[in-house]
């Protein structure tokens, strides 16, 4: 596990975009995992800077969704499928058609994590993971628990998961109580993996993560199994790291 620390905003993202944009010079067909959130967004924003200077092309690439929320419309502008949109694809010049998300309003959920893992499998493996971190430690939406699941799969969303998200809806009571997500087996399958951490909320979590014990009440801690992990933190995020 590789760990970079930033002192400035502009060297973290910029270090993120250029991990991105390298392995898509060396492999326009690379498959992307992606991920929502806040600390993603200035690295989507410097790769859009990055395209539109002509310096990477996403035309030939794949992408594939960590995670939805269960029941919310498809337009709805907290839908997974809208951030993307607007925080990345709607400005780039990757196809639609190669963009996956989890249908969050599919008829069936169990048959859409099978569905899901079969276009992971068929597709993958993913060349470069992008992963968050909650403050409870999850990754995707896998929450702690006494187990986690290896493949994609619905859970129920923790209470602090939902206040922590509920800064992006009109009230906690607005947020979904459900998610589909990837599983922690699909993640560690990328050959890569890029965690991004930001802000001081998340300096327990992470170091929990990589300087903790391996354990499901830190899904992020497996993590240490993975031989390829580049872990980018800002100066609060990695105020309490050795």
């Amino acid at each position: 596990m590789n760990i970079l620390k930033f002192n400035s905003d502009e060297d973290f993202v910029q270090t993120g975009a250029n991990l991105i944009a390298s392995l898509l010079q060396s492999n326009p067909k690379a498959v992307l995992g992606l991920a929502t959130g806040s600390s993603p967004v200035g690295v989507y924003a410097k790769l859009v800077e990055m395209h539109q200077k002509g310096l990477v092309s996403f035309s030939k690439a794949t992408s594939f969704n960590l995670d939805e929320y269960i029941g919310l419309p498809v337009d709805h502008p907290q839908s997974y499928r809208s951030f993307m949109n607007e925080q990345l694809f709607n400005h780039i010049d990757i196809d639609p058609g190669q963009t996956h998300i989890p249908n969050g309003n599919a008829a069936d959920m169990e048959a859409e994590c099978l569905a899901y893992d079969k276009m992971l499998e068929e597709n993958g493996p993913v060349d470069l993971q992008i992963l968050g971190i909650g403050s409870n430690g999850h990754i995707g939406f896998n929450e702690p628990d006494v187990n986690l699941s290896s493949k994609t799969h619905v859970v129920d969303l923790l209470e602090d998961t939902r206040e922590a998200n509920a800064r992006f809806f009109d009230s906690l009571d607005d947020v979904p109580r459900q998610a589909i997500t990837m599983g922690i087996g699909g993640i560690l399958k990328a050959r890569q993996i890029l965690l991004l951490v930001r802000g001081a909320g998340k300096a327990e979590a992470i170091r929990n993560a990589v300087e903790g014990p391996i354990t499901t009440q830190c899904p992020a801690s497996l993590l240490q199994s993975h031989p390829n992990v580049i872990v980018l933190v800002d100066e609060g995020a990695g105020k309490w790291l050795k």
